[in-house]
């Protein structure tokens, strides 16, 4: 049955898929640092627009002219993660409030308040370290996991997707591929924040060989010298070369083993699963080909972070569905048959 607080955690997850799309699209126009404090933007708690907040503006951070767009761009990311904040906090007193009745998840949305404090950190050093890729990607590794978790708590609150008890030889190959996809994602967050999406503008090949020369102890440097303004990136060709020639490794093999998974689930009798993960697989390959041969679009590369996004979630919900049963003990001492669940 439907547990109190299913709409609201809908609501939630919602929310948190807007946070990431407007976290990728101030990524792409170069946005990250349109406000060099946090939280505030020069000082205010607003885009300065009269002539003497400019003007003071200015004086706070004579380096750092105010450029209206890309300022707007950061804080309304950071107001709707604020939002989102609170709609987890209210998740999470909700919980506590619910905490006595059975099978109500309670780690879960306190793990979930404690990530999504972790994140405003990364997002204070997000600008404050000046875009250190580090702390770029862990960000946006952050907000990724806050949506699976949002995900996986509205799972747990319908009701629905009942364990299927026929399908444990499947178990391993699921979270075998939600682990390649989140290395993945990992790799495209690294790719971004070292400005190396653009790094090979050819395919198959890269820069016309089918071996380029990269430079992998420099594209992964994870000790990069803390303090220079990232904005724009630091590394030279074959750093990023090999940075999006990885990506691109990284994308073949997931595209095979995420069909693998495909095609055992359409046996299987998931025919439904089956047909929406190869559609959102095949969507994101294509936008990821688009992202290449056509220098990166704006509404391409923001499409790609979010069907990154529906892919990342759709692993989440196979392996849910795929969760093994368990035997609980009641307080009077008889067994009876659940779904194991994260608590």
């Amino acid at each position: 049955m439907r547990k109190p607080g299913f709409i609201f955690a809908v609501a939630a997850l919602l929310l948190g898929f807007v946070v990431v799309i407007l976290g990728a699209y101030t990524r792409l126009v170069h946005a990250g640092l349109g406000c060099p404090d946090w939280p505030g933007c020069y000082g205010f708690l607003s885009v300065p627009r009269s002539d003497g907040a400019l003007e003071l503006a200015q004086l706070r951070f004579p380096d750092d002219p105010v450029e209206a767009f890309k300022a707007w761009a950061e804080m309304i990311h950071r107001y709707a993660a604020g939002l989102l904040g609170l709609a987890i906090l209210g998740l999470a007193l909700f919980s506590l409030k619910q905490r006595g009745r059975d099978g109500y998840p309670l780690k879960l949305p306190l793990g979930l308040l404690a990530l999504v404090i972790c994140q405003a950190l990364f997002g204070m050093w997000t600008v404050t370290l000046k875009l250190w890729p580090q702390v770029v990607t862990a960000h946006l590794l952050g907000g990724f996991a806050t949506l699976s978790l949002l995900f996986l708590l509205a799972l747990r609150l319908s009701g629905r997707f009942p364990a299927d008890v026929g399908l444990t030889a499947l178990r391993p190959l699921a979270r075998a591929v939600l682990a390649v996809v989140i290395l993945q994602i990992t790799l495209g967050g690294w790719t971004s924040s070292n400005y190396a999406a653009v790094a090979c503008i050819d395919l198959p090949t890269c820069h016309g060989e089918w071996w380029p020369d990269m430079d992998f102890a420099a594209g992964f440097n994870i000790f990069q010298e803390i303090g220079p303004n990232y904005l724009g990136g630091m590394l030279y060709g074959e750093g990023r070369t090999a940075i999006h020639f990885t990506h691109r490794v990284g994308a073949v093999i997931t595209l095979l083993v995420t069909l693998l998974l495909a095609w055992r689930l359409y046996r299987a009798g998931l025919i439904a699963t089956a047909a929406w993960l190869t559609l959102v697989l095949l969507t994101q390959v294509s936008l990821g080909i688009t992202n290449i041969l056509a220098h990166l679009p704006l509404a391409v590369a923001v499409a790609h972070n979010a069907v990154g996004a529906l892919l990342l979630l759709s692993l989440i919900l196979v392996n849910y569905q795929l969760r093994p049963v368990v035997i609980r003990v009641n307080r009077k001492g008889t067994g009876a048959v659940g779904h194991w669940t994260p608590a």
